[in-house]
């Protein structure tokens, strides 16, 4: 398992090696933004691959064979996480008109006239017998949401991010697009504390929605820690990895050896888990 002071020590060489040459850093969004759009939307059943979802975003290209919301899905996901990069660049309090937003981006053209609203009836998780809260409830729970979201806080930026990403879907304020929302939230965080975009790949989506139960159901947060310890120290790994194939980074002989060691074993552990 990966540990958040492996996940410190490995930000922190991140740090020192900022800011990072320009193609670099574009290179790492380009990235991020095709990978984080085509898993987040493929965990909730979108069938764009990941190459047809950089088609859609970079060309605007309609893919045959795929449906309008498959499109719509993967548009709407790539204009929230542009606003969600805004907002993590901005740095101040997050509120409730910013999550209604990134959820009207991410509902574009889907939701039927629900996009950024609050769900106004009580629902049940699929497949299982959890109900989430009361719809009277929702209200009064997101403003006691965004509250502690913006609170002191000393608990580790990655935990911390796990744990306002959990709540959130927990709560389920919308009727649809609440994992997506949640995801976004979760990297919206790790952005503001010097991280890397970190992606649950759907190939995990089975690990990830049964820890989410789990957990609903009174169990453990262990295996929610585990996926996303490990998904941030994988893009930590790619960033620190494309940092130093780059002519324009120095790093020093000894630092280079010892990030390299270091991405060897998340890759040996992640590939393990």
């Amino acid at each position: 398992m990966i540990t958040i002071a492996e996940l410190t020590i490995a930000q922190s060489w991140l740090q020192a090696l900022r800011p990072l040459p320009p193609e670099v850093t574009e290179e790492l969004r380009h990235r991020h933004e095709v990978a984080l759009t085509h898993h987040s939307t493929a965990i909730e059943g979108n069938t764009l691959t990941q190459s047809e979802t950089q088609i859609v975003i970079e060309k605007g290209i309609t893919i045959g064979g795929k449906s309008l919301v498959d499109h719509l899905e993967v548009i709407g996901h790539k204009e929230a996480l542009d606003f969600v990069l805004e907002l993590a660049d901005e740095g101040s309090p997050l509120g409730e008109r910013e999550i209604r937003e990134i959820h009207s981006l991410v509902m574009k053209g889907q939701a039927n006239g629900d996009s950024g609203r609050y769900r106004n009836l009580d629902v049940k998780a699929a497949g299982t017998e959890h109900v989430y809260p009361s719809h009277l409830k929702i209200q009064e729970l997101m403003e006691s949401f965004v509250a502690w979201l913006n609170g002191h806080s000393e608990v580790h930026p990655v935990d911390f991010a796990t744990e306002a990403h959990l709540r959130f879907v927990t709560i389920h304020p919308f009727r649809d697009g609440n994992g997506r929302v949640g995801r976004l939230l979760l990297n919206l965080l790790l952005l503001r504390h010097g991280y890397p975009i970190a992606v649950l790949h759907v190939s995990q989506r089975a690990e990830y929605i049964g820890a989410l139960e789990r957990i609903q159901a009174g169990g453990s947060c262990d295996a929610l820690d585990v996926l996303i310890r490990g998904a941030v120290a994988k893009s930590l790994c790619e960033t620190l990895e494309t940092a130093l194939s780059s002519a324009a980074v120095v790093v020093p002989d000894d630092l280079r050896a010892e990030v390299t060691c270091w991405m060897e074993s998340v890759n040996k552990c992640v590939s393990r888990n």
